[in-house]
């Protein structure tokens, strides 16, 4: 065996290696070399001896072949202990076969014998680096669990209450949902909360933002390609839902599908089947659909935009939700919740909100909804010197006002509202679209019952195109 050099140990970790060996010499060898690298070792010459040190091992190197229970029953065995232990196999270069198997039945890697000590510290740095993967990827799941819990997400009106309940109803199931409401009242929260309370919690969520995607790239980006499907494709790509198999897929703003997709998308709900662009071969999928829309889908069914049959295996469980304006009660929760959040990020000296600035934030009308209660609690932290928000910290966005139905109030005769012309009142309208609809001209022109061109051109004639 060849002498490595150098060290494949990383700051902070000391990690313990379980050498198993019957051979002596080797079993030396190979302790000193690992006690040289700052690992500290542990060795047994059986695998008997081995299961009772295991417990206190993060990773196990061991021979396949052993005096009494061999190496492949011992790896079964720790497979039951701890499923998360990574174990490397060393065996004769003849029966690399066996490790294969082994590695079948959940080994982490390989050492063909004769190995060099380079090949050694390789394999074990790799094999150590893979865990260590493995387990941040656990904590953030973990994390995100946590987060996405029913009690993390606040809601004390009977509206918000209805929909928690909702959401654990439908959670353990795979049923699919239709998430609707204004943007910015929390569909991808309430998405992400589905999806952590189902048994599909440790497998992947993948949101696709249908508003993001251009027309003639969407059928490659949720179903994937083959290698020459067209110019450029130099390789196979698996698609957004392969990505998300055995998980959830979110399907953001699906009303902006376009039709040639809708018919891809009714096939992936009925069938669970599709196939790649340029391919033929039909690849079964198994994935939980969970679609949101800020857009009035019976509306697009009636203008020809949106495929029926796709609306109703869509609309199994529809979920709407009310925009902050109905449910004022929960803002101050809400407006605590991100003040404290925003002055632990930013190292802000402010503890509490005064009771103006709360009414000045519980009389605005929030057409922006929860996410730009958010935006606003965080930019007005930026202006307090204090301890405490005061009302002239607080900078809302211009917006149209609204009354307590949401609606502008009118003037004195009930036409325009008071003070407001009928080009100023226009324009208010269509900023307040294009706040609701993200910037995305195609959303806030459904929103006003205009086309694209004649939003366009009222843009052009407020200087905003």
């Amino acid at each position: 065996m060849g002498r490595g050099n150098g060290t494949i140990m990383k700051a902070g970790m000391t990690p313990r290696v379980l050498i198993v060996e019957d051979e002596e010499k080797l079993r030396r060898v190979l302790s000193l070399h690992l006690e040289s690298r700052g690992f500290e070792v542990s060795a047994a010459a059986t695998a008997e001896e081995a299961l009772r040190l295991a417990p206190q091992a993060q990773l196990v190197l061991t021979d396949l072949r052993l005096p009494g229970m061999d190496g492949m029953a011992m790896l079964e065995s720790l497979q039951r202990l701890n499923a998360r232990l990574p174990v490397i196999v060393m065996t004769a270069f003849s029966s690399v076969e066996t490790a294969v198997e082994a590695m079948k039945k959940g080994a982490a890697d390989f050492l063909p014998k004769p190995f060099s000590l380079d090949h050694l510290d390789a394999v074990v740095g790799k094999a150590l680096e893979v865990q260590q993967l493995r387990e941040e990827n656990t904590r953030l799941r973990e994390e995100l669990g946590h987060r996405y819990r029913l009690e993390n997400i606040i809601g004390t009106g009977p509206k918000m209450q209805e929909i928690l309940a909702a959401v654990m109803r439908v959670a353990p199931t795979r049923t699919t949902v239709l998430l609707c409401g204004e943007s910015g009242v929390g569909k991808d929260l309430i998405a992400r909360a589905i999806h952590f309370h189902s048994p599909r919690a440790s497998q992947p969520f993948v949101k696709i933002n249908c508003t993001t995607i251009p027309e003639n790239l969407m059928e490659s980006e949720l179903f994937g390609y083959e290698k020459g499907a067209f110019t450029g494709a130099v390789a196979a790509r698996p698609g957004k839902f392969e990505q998300a198999d055995k998980g959830t897929v979110f399907l953001d703003e699906i009303g902006d599908v376009p039709p040639s997709v809708q018919v891809k998308l009714l096939r992936v709900l009925q069938d669970r089947e599709f196939e790649r662009l340029g391919s033929n071969r039909t690849r079964q999928i198994d994935v939980r659909v969970i679609a949101a829309t800020n857009a009035d889908l019976r509306r697009a069914l009636e203008e020809g935009n949106f495929r029926e049959d796709l609306y109703y295996r869509l609309n199994v469980f529809p979920i709407t939700i009310p925009p902050l304006r109905e449910r004022r009660e929960d803002i101050p929760l809400l407006a605590e919740r991100f003040l404290r959040r925003f002055a632990a990020e930013t190292g802000s000296r402010v503890t509490e909100i005064s009771p103006e600035a709360m009414r000045k934030l519980m009389e605005y009308h929030w057409p922006g909804n929860v996410r730009e209660l958010e935006n606003v609690i965080e930019r007005s932290l930026l202006y307090a010197d204090g301890t405490v928000l005061a009302p002239g910290h607080i900078r809302l966005d211009y917006a149209p006002r609204r009354n307590a139905n949401g609606q502008a109030p009118a003037s004195a005769d009930g036409f325009l509202p008071e003070g407001v012309t009928l080009e100023q009142y226009e324009q208010q309208l269509i900023r307040e679209a294009l706040r609701r609809a993200g910037g995305n001209k195609s959303q806030a022109a459904r929103l006003l019952g205009l086309t694209r061109n004649a939003l366009r051109y009222r843009l052009s004639q407020m200087g905003l195109e």
